[in-house]
C-alpha cells in the first residue's frame, strides 16, 4: 500500500516561513511530509511551474444570512436571506478563487437572542463544502445575551464577537460597546469592529439628502475618512480601557490605520484588516450613469487611487496584515438586491456591500506580488496564515507544515486572466471587478487531501464542510494591564 493517499510534486512550496522546490506528501486529509522526493503514493499531481500555496483563509464572509426584516425579508419569520448567496455557491466560488476555509457571521436582531440563530446558521453552513467557523454579531446585548447565551456558544466553538460602530438597526452604543468587550475578555473572545460614527454619517446623510443629492456617488460624501478614524481612534480607546484584544475590519484609508499603527506602537493587542476593493475600487466607480454606482456601494467606502498606495504602505509595516474580502452580495438586477428599494432610491436606501469571494486571492496576488509591492511570503500571511492564526484556527489552517490540513492550492503565476462574473461562479449577477487583468490564477483547489476545484471546475459535494470549533488561544488572551491597574470584575 503507497505511503502517502496523494503526492504533489515539483512545485514551488509556499509556507508562510519560507519557499523551496519540494514535494508534498498527504495522508488522511492532512499534510504529512514535505520532502525533496516523495514517491510513494496513491496519486500525483505534478506541480512543475506553479506556486504550492495554502488555501486562502477568508476571515469575513457574509454568506447565507438570514435577516429579520431587512432588504430582503418579509414579515414576521425570516423567508430568504441579507443576500442571494447560498453556502453552496460561496463553496463553489471560494474554491474556484482559492479559498478553502471561511469564517462567517451569525446574526443577530434587535429584541432576539443568539442561540436559535446560532442553531440555524449550524445547519445553513452543513450544506456547503467550505470548512467553516463563526462570529456572532452582537447587535442587541442584554444581560440575557451576554451572561447565558454567548457563553453557550463559546463552548461551542463561538470564538469572535462581531459589533458594529455604525448601521441601523445594528449599531451599538460606547456603553453597550464596552458590555460586549468586557463579555469577551471574560470569555476569552477577540472581538471585531465595523469603525464607522453613527451620528456623523447620519447627519451627513441629512444634509446631503436636503440639498437634493441623492445619487450612489454621494454614498462616499455621506461617510468620509473621517468618521471612520474617529471610530477606530474610539473603538481602540474602549478596548484599552477594559484590556479586550480587538479587530478593525476593512479599513479603507491611512487615517484609520494610523490609529491602529499607535495602538500597536503601546502595545495593544489591535489588528487591522483591509480588502481587495480597498486598492483596487474608488469613489468615482459609484458615479455612473443611472443606478450602475450602486454596484460598487460598500461601508466604508472605496477612496481614491492615491488611497491605495497609502493602503499597501500599511500592509507593508504590518499594520494591516490580513486581507479578507468582506464578500456580502447583492444582486443589481431584479427587485431585490441592491434594487429592493427601486432604482430612483436614493444612496442610504441601497444595500451595501459586493461580492468577492472569488476575486479575492487574484486581485491580491496580481496588485501585490505580481507589481513588486509585496513578496509571495507576504501574500501567504496576509491571505492564509494571519487570518487563520488571529481567529484561532492555526496551525491546522493557513500554512503548509506536518499536521495542517492539506488545504493546498496550485497557482500559475504567469497566467493572465481578464475578471468575468462567469468566472467569479457566485450566485450575484455582477461583479465591481468586470474587466479587471490580473496576473496569477488558481489552477487546483485541495481542501483536506480532496481536489475540490481544478480548471474552473468545482469537484466538492454539497455537505462536506466541516464546522471548525475554536479552542482558547493565548493571542486574543487580555494583557493584564488597565489604565490605573483597575480591573472591573
Amino acid at each position: 500500500m503507497p505511503e502517502y493517499d496523494l503526492a504533489i510534486r515539483g512545485g514551488f512550496v509556499a509556507t508562510g516561513f519560507g519557499a523551496a522546490l519540494c514535494d508534498i506528501g498527504v495522508k488522511d486529509g492532512r499534510i504529512a511530509a514535505i520532502a525533496e522526493k516523495i514517491t510513494e503514493a496513491a496519486h500525483v499531481i505534478a506541480a512543475d511551474g506553479l506556486y504550492v500555496l495554502p488555501g486562502g483563509v477568508d476571515s469575513h464572509c457574509h454568506i447565507e444570512e438570514p435577516s429579520r426584516g431587512g432588504y430582503t425579508m418579509s414579515d414576521g419569520e425570516p423567508q430568504v436571506t441579507v443576500n442571494e448567496e447560498s453556502f453552496v455557491t460561496a463553496s463553489t466560488s471560494a474554491f474556484a478563487g482559492g479559498t478553502t476555509s471561511v469564517v462567517c457571521f451569525v446574526p443577530q436582531w434587535k429584541g432576539f437572542g443568539v442561540w436559535d440563530r446560532y442553531q440555524d446558521y449550524r445547519q445553513r453552513a452543513a450544506t456547503g463544502m467550505l470548512d467553516h467557523a463563526f462570529h456572532q454579531i452582537i447587535s442587541d446585548p442584554t444581560d440575557a445575551v451576554l451572561n447565558e447565551e454567548v457563553p453557550r456558544l463559546v463552548t461551542e466553538g463561538v470564538r469572535s464577537l462581531k459589533v458594529f460602530l455604525t448601521y441601523e438597526p445594528l449599531h451599538l452604543s460606547d456603553a453597550e460597546f464596552i458590555k460586549v468587550l468586557l463579555t469577551a475578555r471574560k470569555l476569552g473572545c477577540l472581538v471585531t469592529v465595523h469603525c464607522e460614527n453613527y451620528d456623523a454619517i447620519g447627519w451627513r446623510t441629512q444634509a446631503l439628502l436636503a440639498a437634493g443629492l441623492t445619487e450612489p456617488k454621494y454614498h462616499a460624501w455621506s461617510r468620509p475618512r473621517v468618521v471612520e478614524r474617529e471610530a477606530t481612534h474610539r473603538a481602540i480607546a474602549l478596548a484599552e480601557l477594559v484590556d479586550q484584544p480587538i479587530q478593525v475590519f476593512h479599513v479603507s484609508c491611512e487615517e484609520a490605520a494610523e490609529e491602529i499603527a499607535r495602538a500597536q506602537a503601546r502595545g495593544l493587542k489591535v489588528w487591522g484588516e483591509t480588502c481587495p476593493q480597498y486598492v483596487s475600487l474608488t469613489a468615482a466607480d459609484m458615479d455612473r450613469p443611472g443606478f450602475e454606482g450602486a454596484k460598487f456601494m460598500c461601508s466604508p467606502a472605496p477612496r481614491d487611487t492615491a488611497e491605495h498606495a497609502r493602503i499597501w504602505e500599511m500592509i507593508r509595516r504590518g499594520t494591516l496584515n490580513v486581507v479578507s474580502s468582506d464578500h456580502c452580495g447583492f444582486s443589481y438586477g431584479g427587485d431585490k438586491g441592491k434594487a429592493v428599494a427601486g432604482r430612483d432610491a436614493s444612496f442610504e436606501k441601497i444595500p451595501n456591500g459586493i461580492p468577492g469571494l472569488a476575486a479575492r486571492l487574484p486581485i491580491v496576488f496580481s496588485e501585490g506580488v505580481a507589481k513588486g509591492r509585496i513578496g509571495l511570503e507576504d501574500f501567504v500571511k496576509l491571505t492564509a496564515a494571519n487570518p487563520a492564526r488571529i481567529m484561532g484556527l492555526y496551525p491546522r489552517k493557513g500554512v503548509i507544515l506536518p499536521g495542517s490540513d492539506a488545504d493546498i492550492v496550485l497557482w500559475d503565476p504567469a497566467k493572465k486572466v481578464k475578471l468575468t462574473n462567469a468566472l467569479m461562479q457566485h450566485a450575484i449577477d455582477y461583479t465591481p471587478y468586470e474587466g479587471m487583468e490580473v496576473t496569477g490564477w488558481p489552477v487546483s483547489t485541495i481542501r483536506r487531501g480532496e481536489v475540490v476545484m481544478r480548471d474552473g471546475k468545482v469537484q466538492a459535494q454539497p455537505g462536506t464542510g466541516r464546522y471548525l470549533p475554536r479552542a482558547p488561544y493565548d493571542l486574543v488572551k487580555p494583557r493584564g494591564i488597565t489604565p490605573d491597574g483597575f480591573v472591573p470584575r
